[in-house]
């Protein structure tokens, strides 16, 4: 059995479809639960109940609403462009899932463990903007067009930031693997020694995924729903699950880069024996969580702010972090393969 696994090319093929459905099975009812998750967590912080009756405690609630939107008729705007209309929520959906091929979720347990795996990241999340501007185009509506635009400029501004962040985390590791990052973390986290770009990343993720307080993409008050006001049903279910499934990502990335992937906290003995994609799951929930509670507690940003947030504030803050962590780990010859 394992020689036809790992020396055939039907059994490769087939192995990496297993491992394909053994991620993206528990990630998709993981999204389900996210949104359960969401409006439990706001309706604490507003003192209310939040999902509470269908099945035990509102748990068969994300199913009911899956099904209701199964339901529901696809429209399509008259005016247009119908091919490009379904294209882009399915792009957005699809690059979601194709970012988790290179996630380690523990030692050894990646899709593809390539040694550009930042890379592989940093160049999917930069397409994810693909299927939004094609949406808000092909809607033909300018509501949809505006938040197309909106998203763009926010999700070009701050990935930047994200980008010296990243260098920075790479200058102190030596490698783009992500297992070796994780690794790397062994001593200690990154989120304590770079506490600064720990929080520029964070914030920036909000950014990136377009939640609160920087939802400026889907501002109700302005656009009505920005980007996806013409879209109903499945089409506009897929652009839901590709947000929250970007959410998800996005704190596993965090996880991975400052918080030590799926290394125990302290490598102390209570701790160690549980396993490492336990770890990794609990550490995805908190960062979640920050995402959640942000939403709950901050108004929106006006659209100036945002960009004054990225270019004049995170955009330098990142770099002089870059440089000076460039010199410590130069001078105290830190530098990894030196």
């Amino acid at each position: 059995m394992y020689d036809f696994f790992h020396n055939t090319d039907t059994g490769i093929v087939l192995l990496t479809f297993i491992e394909a459905l053994a991620l993206l099975v528990p990630l998709l009812i993981g999204v389900a639960y996210l949104t359960y998750a969401e409006r439990k967590v706001l309706a604490a912080m507003q003192l209310r109940k939040g999902p509470n009756v269908v099945g035990p405690f509102g748990l068969a609630q994300p199913f009911a609403d899956a099904l209701k939107m199964l339901m529901k008729e696809t429209i399509i705007p008259s005016g247009s462009n119908r091919l490009l209309f379904l294209m882009g929520p399915m792009l957005t959906f699809m690059l979601a899932m194709l970012a988790w091929a290179v996630i380690p979720v523990n030692d050894g347990w990646a899709i593809a463990d390539i040694n550009v795996g930042i890379l592989y990241l940093f160049a999917i999340s930069s397409l994810g903007v693909y299927g939004i501007i094609i949406a808000g185009w092909a809607s033909n509506s300018k509501y949809a067009f505006l938040g197309a635009l909106r998203s763009a400029a926010q999700m070009v501004s701050y990935e930047v930031s994200m980008g010296f962040v990243l260098v920075t985390v790479l200058l102190c590791v030596g490698s783009l693997n992500l297992t070796a990052i994780v690794k790397a973390q062994q001593t200690v986290w990154f989120c304590l020694p770079l506490f600064p770009m720990f929080v520029v990343f964070f914030i920036s993720t909000l950014a990136e995924t377009n939640r609160s307080p920087f939802d400026l993409p889907e501002g109700e008050s302005e656009i009505v729903a920005g980007f996806f006001v013409e879209y109903s049903s499945m089409s506009f279910a897929l652009f839901f699950l590709g947000e929250y499934a970007n959410m998800i990502l996005m704190s596993a990335l965090t996880t991975i880069l400052f918080l030590g992937g799926w290394l125990a906290p302290f490598n102390m003995e209570p701790f160690t024996w549980i396993p490492g994609v336990v770890w990794f799951v609990l550490k995805i929930c908190v960062v979640l969580f920050f995402f959640l509670w942000t939403r709950a507690t901050f108004p929106r940003y006006r659209y100036d702010q945002l960009m004054r947030l990225g270019w004049k504030v995170f955009l330098p803050l990142s770099l002089v972090w870059l440089v000076l962590t460039a010199g410590v780990l130069m001078a105290f010859g830190w530098l990894p393969n030196a």
